[in-house]
């Protein structure tokens, strides 16, 4: 199982580079992760946000496979602890699809993305940068292979 973090955003900060890269490294052989940086749609004076929202929908939709598992990072999303993303990434596992994780743009998801995703992820009620999102989810899915291995890196 492969899994891709689609993202609307481009140009992490350095040290969210690093940090991203390092548990990309570590989730190679458990998880191997893509990361597919998508352009925002143009906001500002005299600009359409919704069609900006509309825009990253539709880019985002096109990096899709037709039988990829999406999850949709989404603040209305179901919040779940480490020990639950552990067993969904293993309920993931053994029905055999390759996985999709999207980080929409400021604004949030179009509703054509919402209604493609599979299960819809929050976070927690928190407002976080998008970029940080990017290496909280990366985090949160090594520890989640390590809960399945055994491994202690993860002391609940």
């Amino acid at each position: 199982m492969r899994a891709r973090l689609i993202a609307v955003g481009e140009r992490m900060p350095g040290w969210v580079a690093e940090g991203f890269a390092e548990y990309r490294k570590r989730l190679s052989h458990e998880l191997p992760l893509e990361l597919i940086e998508l352009k925002p749609g143009s906001r500002g004076k005299g600009r359409d946000d919704a069609r900006a929202i509309q825009d990253e929908g539709a880019a985002i939709l096109a990096t899709l496979p037709h039988d990829i598992h999406v999850v949709a990072l989404d603040g209305g999303g179901r919040m779940w602890s480490s020990e639950e993303l552990a067993d969904q990434l293993a309920r993931w596992r053994m029905a055999g699809r390759d996985l999709a994780f999207l980080i929409g743009g400021p604004d949030g998801h179009a509703p054509e993305v919402l209604a493609r995703a599979d299960q819809r992820w929050s976070l927690g009620p928190l407002t976080l940068p998008h970029m940080l999102v990017r290496l909280v989810l990366a985090e949160q899915l090594y520890r989640a292979t390590t809960i399945i291995a055994g491994h202690p890196y993860h002391r609940a």
